[in-house]
């Protein structure tokens, strides 16, 4: 059974840029956040980690930060990039820990669940519309 994958498109209408290969991260582990209607998460938010963030997830039960090499995992560090869930970036957020944003990596899916202001609050970078 295959999956039908969304467009490769970020929150700014261009095309998708990959968000990180060490660690692999993204729903298809292709080092993009892209989704599909599969991907219950909504796998879409180009994040990167702080200790504050990862120390967030691991209290409200998402441990990113221990290795589990059964899962061919080696847990993440403060400075990985990772395609976060939406949500979970959502609720960060309204808890004042959300990660930085690289809105490049980051697909428009996650407008369904995150507003763009939300996301440009945390960009790395201003966003650039040119």
């Amino acid at each position: 059974m295959g999956f039908s994958v969304a467009p490769s498109v970020n929150v700014l209408g261009r095309p998708l840029q990959s968000c990180s290969r060490d660690p692999m991260t993204g729903f298809f582990r292709t080092g993009a956040c892209d989704t599909c209607a599969e991907d219950r998460g909504s796998h879409t938010v180009c994040a990167v980690m702080t200790a504050e963030f990862l120390a967030y997830s691991k209290y409200v039960g998402n441990d990113l930060s221990t290795p589990r090499p059964e899962h061919q995992f080696a847990g993440l560090k403060p400075g990985d990039q990772w395609c976060l869930c939406a949500s979970r970036f959502l609720q960060a957020h309204d808890e004042g820990v959300a990660p930085r944003v690289n809105l490049a990596a980051t697909h428009e899916r996650a407008l369904d669940i995150v507003p763009l202001e939300v996301l440009e609050a945390h960009a790395l970078d201003a966003p650039d519309r040119g």
